[in-house]
């Protein structure tokens, strides 16, 4: 993600949804610039984050952790749907730039790729947006007995 604004955004739904923390791609924009700073109404300073030095091999340290990746992509058979009703455990929600989206490794790194079901003609919601809608779907779930 290298739009400052988006990164503010993300942030802010990570504090909103309970994110326990963000890991940055290297080519990630700085999420300490003002802008992004100013759009996340400060969460950048309150939500734990890392950038990781090279992608997307941190993935392997989630996965040997318990944590399952999950790719938001819009050409998933798999809906978000499919995924809160599996209820996955501890999670780590990939979204890419605007645009090109995750890279071709970062999908194949991922434990599993799950769609936002949209409107025809429509393939994509903006980056912050589509990570809130599977944020806040997730949440719910958790919060579920």
């Amino acid at each position: 993600m290298n739009d400052h604004e988006n990164i503010g955004a993300l942030f802010r739904n990570a504090a909103a949804f309970g994110v326990d923390g963000v890991i940055l791609d290297p080519t990630a924009a700085d999420p300490l610039y003002r802008r992004a700073t100013r759009v996340s109404l400060g969460h950048v300073l309150r939500v734990p984050f890392t950038r990781a030095t090279e992608w997307p091999g941190p993935l392997d340290v989630l996965r040997d952790l318990g944590i399952t990746t999950v790719a938001l992509s819009p050409g998933s058979p798999e809906g978000l749907a499919d995924l809160v009703a599996d209820r996955p455990g501890p999670f780590a929600l990939l979204v890419g730039a605007e645009g090109g989206g995750l890279s071709a490794a970062a999908l194949a790194a991922a434990d599993r790729q799950v769609r936002i079901p949209m409107a025809a003609g429509v393939d994509s919601v903006n980056v912050a947006t589509a990570a809130a809608i599977a944020l806040s779907a997730l949440f719910e779930a958790d919060r579920r007995p």
